[in-house]
């Protein structure tokens, strides 16, 4: 499915929203400038905007407050894939450098740093006391659950544990931008709630769908080597599914046991994968989170704004697996 399909109806927004980023550095050092641009030009469709600008237009939200809201949720996103690269030691994204492929490990936190305030600034710049406090405590959800990633999750096949960390890691960012959508949207507690649900259901459909290219993908596709998060030790739902049925292979015994950095061992665990019909049982659980996402938006009108939802969550699903 083309994304044109769901960004049509926010095409004169997003280009709001495009301005209010790029703007973020201005007035500050030139190196800061030249760092936005680059990161900001690697592209990405701008999911998480879009789902706010999309819920907001739908619930009657002032435009000021959602482009302010859609530009804050970007630059959060964006500076968590700031320091998520120099973690991982990532040297490219989207095909393109990474900051840290070009500045020093101090240079990159400390832009990592910079974005991060500028988020919390546009979040401030709503003048919604909730919302900002709701902001502050998404950016503590996925910092702990990175943490948490880091020192408590290599290795460990665990599906409770597996849903906790994606959802910190994505959905939780997905949950804000249609919660706080809703929020500044003259709408009753349960429409706020009702769009969380929503968000959760788009976020865990989209990081499962991404865990599953992983195995599935082309690297050039997919922006990293295929098979990289067993290779880090991360046990994503296609690898559960086959820990599951194939509990005695000795690869899945040794990633348990700490063997993730065999990389031998991995590449045939991820072959292994691929051959059986995990993929497939974790794409039916990608796509049941979709379908709950399309039955919470069946309680809406039809509008441009609900179908630009509707054709957003199948993009999901329907990306290159």
């Amino acid at each position: 499915m083309n994304n044109v399909t769901f960004i049509s109806p926010v095409q004169v927004q997003l280009q709001l929203v495009e301005a209010r980023l790029q703007a973020q550095a201005d007035g500050h050092h030139p190196d800061l400038r030249a760092a936005l641009g680059q990161i900001l030009a690697s592209g990405g469709k701008r999911i998480r905007p879009v789902i706010a600008l999309l819920i907001g237009n739908m619930l009657g939200a002032p435009e000021d407050i959602l482009v302010t809201l859609g530009s804050a949720l970007e630059l959060l996103h964006t500076a968590t894939l700031v320091h998520d690269d120099l973690i991982d030691g990532s040297l490219l994204r989207r095909g393109m450098p990474t900051l840290n492929a070009r500045w020093s490990p101090a240079a990159t936190v400390l832009t990592g740093d910079f974005l991060f305030a500028r988020a919390a600034q546009l979040a401030a710049d709503t003048n919604h006391l909730p919302l900002m406090k709701f902001f502050a405590g998404t950016l503590a959800v996925i910092v702990n659950g990175e943490l948490t990633q880091m020192f408590s999750a290599r290795g460990v096949v665990d599906r409770e544990n597996y849903e906790q960390r994606i959802y910190a890691k994505t959905a939780s960012l997905f949950e804000m931008a249609s919660r706080a959508a809703a929020m500044i949207s003259p709408v009753g507690d349960s429409t706020v709630e009702t769009m969380r649900k929503f968000g959760y259901e788009t976020g865990m459909a989209f990081q499962i769908v991404d865990d599953i290219l992983d195995f599935t993908g082309e690297e050039s596709t997919v922006g990293k080597p295929v098979g990289s998060d067993l290779l880090n030790g991360l046990v994503t739902l296609p690898a559960i599914y086959y820990a599951e049925a194939c509990p005695d292979d000795e690869d899945v015994k040794s990633l348990i046991d700490g063997g993730w950095g065999n990389q031998q061992r991995m590449q045939r665990l991820v072959e292994s994968i691929r051959k059986t019909d995990a993929v497939k049982k974790a794409m039916e659980e990608a796509k049941q989170h979709a379908a709950r996402a399309l039955q919470i938006l069946e309680g809406f009108d039809s509008s441009s704004e609900r179908e630009g939802l509707e054709n957003l969550v199948k993009y999901i699903v329907d990306r290159n697996v």
